[in-house]
Order: C-alpha cells, then sequence, then structure tokens
C-alpha cells in the first residue's frame, strides 16, 4: 500500500469522513466498465461499511441474470425493477452502493440518491472503458454490430446526467487502490466543503 493510502486511511481520517457522512450512503456511478463494483467493494473495506451492487440485487429479487431480464422483460422493465431496488438499498441504513450504467438517468432515483446519499461519478474514458467491458460478454446494451459506437453514444446521452453527481473521480488504468485513494480524497473534500461555516 502506498503512503498516500496508508495516510487516508487512518483510522482518524477515516472517522472524521463518517461523521461529516452521517447516515448518507454512498452511492458510485458512471458507465459499464468504469470499476463501480470493484472499486466500491474496496471503499467500502477502507470504511467498513458494507458493500453492494445494485445489479446483483436486480438479479436477487428476478431469479434472473440481467442479461435474462433485458431478453425476456425488455429494457423498461428492467429500467422500473432497478429504480425500486435502488430505493430499497438506500433507506436499508449506510453503505457503498454500487449502480449500473443507466440509473442515474432515472430521475426519481436522482431524486432519492440526492437526498439519502452523496453521488461519485466514476469517469473513464471510452477507450478504458471499452477495453474493460470487451472482457465480458454480459452487456446487454453492447449486443450491436458496432459496439465501440454504441458505447460513445451512450457516454455522450449520459455524460451531462453523470455530470450532476456530487463528486467526480477519473477512473484510469492504474491500481485500483490509487483510485480509490483519489476517491476518498475528493469525498473528504467534498464533506469538508458541506460541513464549513458559512
Amino acid at each position: 500500500m502506498s503512503e498516500r493510502a496508508i495516510v487516508l486511511s487512518s483510522a482518524p481520517q477515516v472517522e472524521r469522513l463518517l461523521a461529516r457522512l452521517k447516515d448518507r450512503s454512498i452511492v458510485l456511478v458512471g458507465m459499464m466498465g468504469a470499476g463501480k463494483t470493484s472499486v466500491g467493494r474496496r471503499l467500502a473495506e477502507r470504511l467498513a461499511l458494507p458493500f453492494v451492487d445494485a445489479d446483483h440485487e436486480i438479479e436477487v429479487a428476478a431469479g434472473m441474470s440481467v442479461s435474462e431480464i433485458f431478453e425476456t422483460r425488455g429494457e423498461s422493465d428492467f429500467r422500473i425493477g432497478e429504480a425500486k431496488v435502488i430505493a430499497r438499498l438506500l433507506g436499508g441504513g449506510r453503505k457503498v452502493i454500487a449502480t449500473g450504467g443507466g440509473a442515474f438517468m432515472n430521475g426519481t432515483t436522482r431524486a432519492n440518491i440526492a437526498r439519502e446519499a452523496i453521488s461519485v461519478w466514476l469517469k473513464a474514458d471510452p477507450d478504458v472503458l471499452m477495453r474493460r467491458v470487451r472482457k465480458r460478454a454480459n452487456r446487454p446494451l453492447l449486443r450491436t454490430a458496432d459496439p465501440d459506437a454504441t458505447l460513445r453514444a451512450l457516454l455522450v446521452q449520459r455524460e451531462p446526467v453523470y455530470q450532476l453527481a456530487d463528486v467526480t473521480v477519473e477512473s484510469r488504468d492504474i491500481p485500483q487502490e490509487q483510485v480509490v485513494d483519489a476517491l476518498f480524497a475528493a469525498l473528504a473534500d467534498r464533506l469538508d466543503q458541506e460541513n464549513r461555516p458559512t
């Protein structure tokens, strides 16, 4: 672990962040392949908070995979279930939540997150995202003739909404602990700003 990670992981730093977070959750938003699940799991471990992957919870609730839901019920039904699951997760105590790439596009979900949590956009370049998503064939929205063009079109549509997140952190091809360090620091800065007297 880097010296910076050790500093950021110190008990007083973690306690300060959690005290300022109060009872809110931390919700990671962003495109598929941005690293929300892997980075979220590491952040939760650092903060000693539960970690939940919303897509996994949707699969448990539906009794089928995300791909199967898309195939049998369609995207609109998936999005309805996704909004319900995220609302339930937000009401279940403080945790780190990784959301699917389209979850933050739902206005009701965004309002729920704004009320119950602090949102973090894990932002990654299109080339980085494509390199990562090519490793797995379970991305229903990329089952097109030109997945690269599809992903870039989704980015154009979604980035203005992702920019509404409370915090933005770059997700680059570096060791994930460094991304967690940056996320921790950005969260701490944001929470410090909230607690400054006006």
